[in-house]
């Protein structure tokens, strides 16, 4: 693991987020990641399970809801949920306004997934709605990395 000075990450559209790397697996010798993720107001990912990593979530603006197996938490700024391995999740963003967060996953790995479906950004700011998601393709990537898809955006854990 080597020591690095603080540089600016590269944001990148992953799905219909504003990402940004802020530590990789190679800074962190694959120990953790962190990538602070900014989402629209209702945004909701696929359904998902991560089979390697634990991931804790710690809002810095607007409002998460997490469905975390049979458990829904609500996170505010300044507050912390964690997502642990192999517990299928997906979080919605419920605040009027956009959301910012930071996602820790332990180990490394998820932060390989996000460049790898993502795309640099066109511009610092989030990607535009209505982009096409194509939920065969990101589970073929998601499966490279670990993680499994397990429904359409819009599925709650209790419906698998």
């Amino acid at each position: 693991m080597s020591t690095t000075t603080a540089t600016a990450s590269e944001p990148i559209w992953f799905i219909d987020n504003l990402a940004r790397i802020h530590l990789d697996g190679g800074q962190t010798g694959g120990a953790y990641c962190l990538v602070e993720t900014w989402g629209p107001p209702g945004d909701m990912p696929p359904l998902h399970v991560h089979r390697r990593e634990d991931e804790a979530f710690y809002v810095l603006e607007g409002r998460l809801r997490l469905f975390v197996g049979d458990e829904v938490v609500d996170v505010g700024p300044g507050e912390c949920a964690l997502a642990p391995r192999n517990v299928p999740h997906v979080y919605r963003v419920e605040s009027e306004e956009s959301a910012r967060w930071l996602v820790l996953c332990a180990p490394a790995g998820f932060d390989d997934f996000v460049r790898e479906v993502g795309e640099p950004a066109e511009r610092d700011v989030l990607p535009p709605r209505g982009r096409p998601l194509d939920v065969a393709a990101l589970a073929e990537a998601a499966g490279r990395h670990d993680l499994e898809i397990l429904g359409p955006p819009g599925t709650l854990p209790g419906d698998v």
